[in-house]
């Protein structure tokens, strides 16, 4: 079953976050360091929250789907780099979410 992991970047009063930067130079990180790894990677952009004219909970949402476990484990193992360059564009507090891909359409 194909596993991902999601990096939350959570919205918080006095956090910040570098969107131009975080596509422009830390993805092209990831791809380099941690793409041998997954099969699809893909970024949304929060804009909104779920009430009707609500701010965004999150600055942007990554997901990673990996063949299975080991692939997401050597996937996390080759993430250093990109882990590194965490502070260069955001100072949230990142979350992340392992889990397995449920349902796919």
């Amino acid at each position: 079953m194909p596993s991902t992991l999601q990096v939350i970047y959570p919205v918080a009063e006095g956090k910040s976050f570098d969107y131009d930067y975080y596509l422009s130079t830390h993805m092209d990180i990831v791809k380099e360091h941690m793409s041998p790894h997954y099969q699809a990677a893909h970024v949304t952009r929060g804009l909104a929250g779920g009430a009707p004219g609500a701010a965004p909970d999150y600055f942007a949402i990554a997901t990673f789907t990996c063949a299975d476990q080991d692939a997401l484990q050597a996937m996390i193992g080759a993430a250093g780099p990109a882990i590194e360059d965490l502070a260069n564009f955001t100072d949230c507090d990142v979350q992340m979410l392992v889990g397995e891909a449920a349902f796919q359409d």
